[in-house]
């Protein structure tokens, strides 16, 4: 019995040759199988004793293995591979199932391939997770057979592998390029033009074309008898702080990832930006308590520090306190900041119950409050409203989007700047503003 384990029967072949052999021993019995019949019998048997054969003549025919990355980047694209080598002396056909984790739900992942004789070949596919936590790998099951096509024999390798999924750290490079090149236009990113002097100084030189003349030093030029000017550098190490809300407002789901993973993701992105700014870049959540605290450093550590402190975010489903994070704030924050405040307004009531505290935060810090679109909404205001009852859905649609734009301009009037923006466009709008508070000299 051992060994047919591995032996699988293609097309059913297996019940056709013992329906064959049931009639070729009762008709043999009775005296009436045709010659023709017995010899049809006897090419098929001979076949398939070949087959097996064949297949089983090497016991290293085929040896793979399955190569996922170290760890999953969520909402992303990640491959992975699968190398398998031929040993065989002739060409065969793979059939590839691999038990991906079960929270993919693939129940119907396979691949077949044509491997050339005495030959490797790697194969890749891609898995895109939308939740943080451990993936498990089941086995990875290969099926051979050769140009007959009779039998299949099966091969098992790699069980039970676990690739943990952290934020969406593939596109930390992605986003670091597009902050730092001129090409900022081509991903919807604006061109920000640096307005007065955000400069801290640093020295004083002496004057050559293209210096500019409003930075003319007029007591160093006397002393020295000829033009000097200040030099000035940018700004640095100012803390920014990512502030998630991870209260049950977050938990709304958009393309497979809730605005909570949405969240975690630009803070991510917008942590390395800031580091790379030569700022200062912390983070933490808050629900019920303020938790998930990593104090704004630049030091080299600071990024994976974040993301494993990112990796372990879950909503808690409770209405977020906003009292108890203005409390947080005050105490433990003393010097000014940069605060990117992730959370999710539906109507100005919500708001107006939370301003107070926000207009608290305003006082001593730069508050951005980062809060989303509402996309299904969106097509309900686009689209033509043909029935009375579409007609009710279209207005209600438009009263919410008129909302949100009200809480935006309900913020402005108390100097509290804000990202109304799609969950999509969450990075790459909250980068833009980063930049422009810091080319105007905001902070």
């Amino acid at each position: 019995m051992k060994f047919f384990k591995p032996l699988y029967l293609q097309n059913h072949f297996f019940y056709g040759c013992i329906a064959v052999m049931i009639l070729f021993i009762v008709s043999f019995i009775f005296g009436k199988l045709f010659f023709v019949a017995k010899l049809g019998l006897v090419i098929l048997l001979a076949f398939t004793f070949l087959d097996i054969l064949i297949l089983f003549y090497s016991k290293t025919g085929i040896k793979a293995v399955r190569i996922p990355p170290e760890k999953f980047s969520n909402g992303d694209e990640n491959p992975v591979q699968v190398t398998i080598d031929n040993h065989y002396t002739f060409p065969v056909q793979a059939r590839i199932i691999d038990e991906i984790p079960e929270q993919f739900q693939v129940r119907d992942f396979r691949v077949e391939r044509k491997l050339p004789a005495s030959s490797s070949r790697t194969l890749e596919y891609m898995l895109r997770p939308t939740e943080r936590g451990e993936y498990h790998f089941g086995r990875l099951n290969i099926y051979i057979s050769t140009t007959l096509g009779l039998i299949a024999k099966r091969y098992i390798f790699c069980d039970d592998v676990m690739v943990p999924t952290y934020p969406a750290f593939l596109q930390l490079r992605k986003y670091d390029l597009m902050a730092f090149t001129n090409r900022l236009h081509q991903y919807s990113i604006k061109k920000i033009r640096r307005i007065g002097h955000t400069m801290e100084f640093e020295q004083i030189k002496e004057y050559v074309q293209g210096d500019d003349i409003r930075t003319l030093n007029w007591k160093a030029t006397a002393k020295k008898n000829q033009l000097m000017v200040n030099q000035f550098q940018d700004e640095k190490s100012q803390p920014v702080y990512s502030v998630i809300d991870k209260g049950r407002v977050m938990k709304m789901p958009f393309e497979g990832l809730s605005l909570l993973d949405y969240a975690i993701n630009a803070t991510l992105v917008i942590s390395n930006v800031v580091l790379k700014k030569q700022d200062k870049a912390g983070m933490f959540t808050f629900s019920k308590k303020v938790e998930n605290i990593v104090v704004a450093e630049r030091r080299t550590s600071q990024m994976g520090l974040i993301l494993e402190t990112l990796y372990n975010i879950q909503t808690d489903f409770f209405e977020s306190d906003f009292s108890r994070l203005y409390g947080d704030i005050k105490r433990n924050i003393t010097n000014r900041s940069l605060i990117l405040l992730y959370t999710n307004f539906e109507t100005l009531d919500g708001l107006q119950r939370q301003l107070p505290y926000l207009k608290g935060i305003a006082k001593n810090h730069l508050l951005v409050v980062v809060f989303f679109k509402n996309t299904e909404l969106n097509d309900l205001v686009n689209n033509r409203a043909e029935t009375i009852q579409q007609v009710y859905d279209k207005v209600i649609a438009e009263k919410f989007a008129f909302e949100k734009r009200l809480i935006v301009n309900e913020l402005r009037k108390y100097g509290i700047y804000s990202i109304l923006t799609t969950p999509e466009n969450l990075t790459i709008d909250t980068i833009n503003k980063y930049l422009e508070i810091k080319a105007r000299g905001l902070l």
